[in-house]
């Protein structure tokens, strides 16, 4: 088991009956920007965005601005390749349906990562995200020996609650102002789930 993701295993891709997980290609940008147009007011109260960040720190300017696409598609080939962040694009069929991530993946002592996701709202309420996260977890567990996986949503997101919920994650507390969403740093509610073969 290697703390990285060797060339020769990846791209990561995981399948089920239903999905197939694979990272963005830069041949899936019209999917993806029609995708994220289409769920532009859905998806705004959920995600993260980038707080304004004093001019005096190097760096700034790189951080408070969006990458361009192409330049997303390279950081999540690096980064996955790094195994730091595995982030897929959720196929059912020729729809492109959402996005999961799971990012921080820290090994050593603490062995741990954490999953955020989103779903096309054409596609929610039928169990695909529950079984992205299931899938992804799964991965970190079997693939990369992580200990603890956790999910971080926010207390007002019920539809999230329930996707941590049925993948089997459970409440372990609050992280008050934990991230920056919708413009504000938001309160949320972390779930955790422990890899049952690591004791």
């Amino acid at each position: 088991m290697s703390d990285r993701i060797s060339d020769q295993n990846w791209p990561v891709v995981l399948k089920t009956n239903e999905l197939i997980l694979r990272p963005l290609r830069f041949r899936d940008r019209a999917k993806w920007f029609a995708v994220r147009a289409e769920n532009r007011e859905w998806l705004t109260p959920w995600e993260a965005t980038l707080p304004q960040v004093p001019e005096h720190i190097d760096g700034g300017d790189l951080i408070s601005k969006r990458p361009s696409f192409f330049e997303m598609v390279r950081i999540y080939n690096r980064d996955g390749r790094s195994g730091r962040t595995i982030s897929l694009a959720i196929w059912q069929g020729p729809n492109l349906i959402g996005q999961i991530t799971m990012g921080g993946i820290i090994y050593g002592a603490l062995r741990g990562a954490h999953i955020g996701y989103w779903i096309d709202r054409r596609f929610a309420n039928r169990g695909f995200t529950t079984q992205a996260v299931e899938m992804v977890t799964a991965f970190g567990f079997d693939e990369l020996g992580l200990h603890r996986v956790e999910i971080n949503l926010r207390p007002e997101n019920g539809a999230s609650r329930r996707v941590a919920e049925k993948a089997g994650f459970i409440l372990e507390g609050d992280r008050p102002r934990y991230l920056h969403i919708d413009g504000a740093w938001r309160d949320h509610i972390c779930f955790v789930k422990e890899n049952p073969a690591i004791k």
